[in-house]
C-alpha cells in the first residue's frame, strides 16, 4: 500500500479522547490505521478507563508504530474532562494540523487527511474545517452537517436524519460553529486562539465556544459534505462524570456558552427558535454493526 507523503506533505496529529467504551475505541483505532497519510501522529489521551481501554492503547501504539505512525498515549487517572484532555492532546502535538476526533467516529473518506487540509490551502482565511457525519447502519442518514445557532443561543444540527445524498447537505459552506467529533485547524490557529476553555468540563460546548473563538481572530469555520465519517452517537459525551447527567451538563454549559457570546451569536442572524427541533433517531450498538463502506 502507498503512502500519500509528497516531500511537501504538512505534518498532522489526531487529538483523540477515551474513557471506557474499548470495543468503540477499538473499531475508531482500526479504521485509522488504514490512512496512508504520512507524517501522521496519533495523541491518545484516556480519561480514567476502568476496562480494557487502556491495554488496547498501548497495544496499538506498538502496531501503528510499524506502520510508520507516531503514537503519544497520555493516561489521567482520573475523568479531567473534555476541554482538558484535549489541551494535555495539544501540548503533546507537534503537527501543522491538529485533528481532534471523537473515540466514536470510524473513517469513511479514506482521503480524508489531504481533503481537509486541501481546503484550508485553497482558502487561507479558513480556521476549521468539519466533513458530513453519518450514523453508520442502513440507510445511513446524516447525523451532523453543521452547526447553527439561533439569535437566543440554541444550537442545532444541520440535516440530521436527512438522506446523506440530500442535495441541501452536500454543498460546501461556512458555518457558525462546529462540533469536536471530527474537526480539523491549523496548528497556528490553535496557537493564536489559545487552549480550550475549562470552564466547560466535563464536557459539552467546549468545541462550540472554541469555534466562536477561532472566528473571532477573523478565521472562518467550514462544512466540506465531500468528507464523511461514520460516527456513533453519545458515546464519547456520554461518559461524564459521576452523577452528572449529560442532559443537565448540556443546559449548564449551554448557559455559560451563552453568557460568554451572547453579543455575537443574538446580531449574526442565526436560524430562529421555531425552526429547532431534535429529533431522536434510533440507535445500534456496536454489535450489531457489521463491515463498513470505506470510499476513496
Amino acid at each position: 500500500m502507498s503512502t500519500l507523503h509528497p516531500p511537501s506533505a504538512s505534518s498532522v496529529s489526531l487529538v483523540i479522547l477515551t474513557r471506557d467504551k474499548a470495543d468503540y475505541t477499538r473499531r475508531c483505532l482500526e479504521s485509522l490505521r488504514g490512512i496512508t497519510y504520512r507524517p501522521l501522529e496519533i495523541i491518545l489521551v484516556d480519561n480514567g478507563s476502568a476496562d480494557d481501554t487502556p491495554d488496547l492503547l498501548r497495544s496499538f501504539q506498538q502496531q501503528a508504530g510499524s506502520a510508520g505512525i507516531t503514537v503519544q498515549v497520555q493516561f489521567n487517572p482520573i475523568n479531567v474532562g473534555a476541554a482538558t484532555g484535549r489541551n494535555q492532546g495539544i501540548q503533546l502535538a507537534s503537527g501543522d494540523f491538529f485533528a481532534f476526533l471523537d473515540n466514536d467516529v470510524v473513517v469513511r473518506s479514506r482521503s480524508w487527511i489531504p481533503r481537509l487540509i486541501a481546503e484550508f490551502q485553497a482558502r487561507p482565511e479558513t480556521g476549521a474545517v468539519c466533513p458530513k457525519l453519518i450514523f453508520p447502519f442502513e440507510p445511513f442518514l446524516i447525523q451532523y452537517a453543521g452547526l447553527v445557532v439561533s439569535p437566543t443561543g440554541r444550537v442545532d444540527y444541520l440535516g440530521r436524519g436527512k438522506p446523506r445524498t440530500h442535495p441541501d447537505f452536500n454543498e460546501r459552506r461556512e458555518l457558525q460553529a462546529t462540533i469536536s467529533a471530527c474537526m480539523m485547524v491549523p496548528s497556528a490557529v490553535v496557537q493564536k486562539v489559545g487552549p480550550f476553555d475549562e470552564q466547560f468540563n466535563p464536557v459539552q460546548f467546549e468545541d462550540v465556544d472554541y469555534s466562536y473563538r477561532i472566528r473571532a481572530i477573523g478565521r472562518r469555520i467550514v462544512y466540506l459534505p465531500s468528507v464523511e465519517m461514520y460516527h456513533f452517537e453519545n458515546v464519547t459525551t456520554g461518559l461524564i462524570q459521576p452523577g452528572v447527567g449529560l442532559k443537565r451538563q448540556t443546559i449548564v454549559n449551554g448557559m455559560k456558552f451563552k453568557r460568554k457570546w451572547r453579543d455575537v451569536f443574538s446580531k449574526e442572524g442565526g436560524p430562529p427558535d421555531s425552526t429547532m427541533h431534535w429529533e431522536e433517531l434510533p440507535h445500534r450498538p456496536l454489535s450489531g454493526i457489521g463491515e463498513l463502506e470505506t470510499v476513496t
